[in-house]
């Protein structure tokens, strides 16, 4: 017998407890990948090249106020810029106020949408489609599929914020790198509907000419508008993403918390099962040294057991965590965040050997130093 089937053999010597240990590190792992990936997702990835040109300019106060709408033609007139476009949040209820039905509604410019979002697939006849019908609309095309939505299809939107109901009709649907899970009108539509929003706007998407114009371009719209009645903030799409996300708290620390907690739970599954392993092999430890096992080797068998124990756990608990990530990938949004990578479930299996070893580390060493003696002698 090989020192790899030996320690194969004996980590599942008693089969429950092992079970059990590997249901709870798999489980640990899970939420752990979870939470790398969501870190990941949210403060370490960039983007797409395209993405990484477009500013996003609001009210320097909140996101509730509104901005004038000649911002757009000052804010077009700056060194650097290429494109703007205007953006309105709806926040309409669509069949039900239930979570599931809930998605993204914005009103907008249709000519120069899509020449902002240029890496955005869509048709151009349905472009065309969209920029004729003052009540079209373009849809994401993973939300078309989750109501089985068709092009020519009406639906109806409920106003809740403002007073007005949006009919709106499917005239095209696109495809973002990742889903957006919205909907995107004419914003024309609703200022026709309600007179207090003509002349106002939420926010202004801005795509610079070039990666060199956009630190100029972001200072230069707060410049211009810095002693203005509304002035204003900009920053990059990624930075305007992350303070939705910031509204929900201190996002950071949480995810740390839980890894924390996940990590420290892990230890103490992984040496509870190994001490009480190691305590009921007392007289084995003394019998392998009596045939010649060093104390290295007994360490290293020690220590193994609980590798692979965690090792089988982490990468379990890591392959289910990829598979809801593809699910929550394909809902979009915020949900997208979820998606995990392989560099994410490779870290999670290093993260669960590394705690495997660290957790037999104490007992196994102990173990390894046991007298001949002292070990045949043990009663337990």
């Amino acid at each position: 017998m090989t020192l790899t089937s030996f320690v194969r053999k004996n980590a599942f010597r008693n089969l429950r407890r092992s079970i059990l240990t590997v249901l709870s590190i798999g489980f640990s792992l899970l939420l752990l990948t979870l939470m790398m990936a969501i870190w990941r997702n949210f403060y370490m990835e960039k983007g797409s090249e395209e993405s990484a040109l477009r500013l996003v300019t609001r009210h320097k106060v909140s996101l509730v106020f509104s901005m004038p709408s000649y911002y757009r033609e000052k804010i077009r007139a700056i060194p650097g810029v290429a494109v703007v476009v205007p953006g309105n949040w709806f926040g309409g209820v669509y069949k039900d106020d239930k979570s599931g039905n809930f998605f993204a509604q914005f009103g907008t410019d249709p000519d120069e949408f899509f020449k902002v979002y240029k890496e955005w697939k869509i048709p151009d006849d349905q472009i065309t489609a969209w920029q004729r019908d003052r009540a079209g609309a373009v849809v994401d095309s993973e939300l078309a599929k989750k109501y089985g939505w068709k092009i020519g299809q009406r639906i109806i939107i409920t106003g809740t914020i403002f007073p007005t109901n949006l009919e709106l009709n499917i005239r095209g649907l696109f495809t973002a790198p990742q889903p957006t899970q919205a909907v995107y009108f004419n914003q024309k539509y609703v200022e026709e509907a309600v007179p207090f929003m003509k002349g106002q706007q939420g926010f202004y998407t801005i795509l610079a000419s070039s990666a060199a114009d956009v630190p100029k371009v972001n200072r230069a719209v707060d410049d211009t508008f810095r002693n203005s009645p509304q002035p204003t903030k900009t920053e990059t799409e990624k930075a305007f993403q992350l303070g939705f996300l910031a509204m929900l708290g201190n996002v950071k620390a949480f995810i740390l918390s839980i890894c924390g907690a996940v990590v420290f739970a892990i230890l103490l599954v992984s040496a509870n099962t190994m001490a009480m392993s190691i305590r009921e092999r007392t007289r084995e430890v003394a019998v392998l040294k009596t045939l010649g096992f060093t104390r290295g080797t007994v360490l290293g068998l020690f220590v193994g057991e609980a590798v692979v124990l965690a090792l089988i756990g982490g990468i379990g608990g890591s392959v289910v965590a990829y598979l809801i990530g593809m699910g929550a990938a394909k809902a979009g949004g915020f949900a997208g965040a979820l998606h995990v990578k392989v560099a994410t479930m490779a870290v999670a299996w290093a993260a669960a050997a590394f705690m495997g070893f660290f957790s037999a580390l104490v007992p196994s060493y102990t173990a390894s130093r046991l007298g001949i003696v002292d070990g045949l002698r043990h009663i337990g």
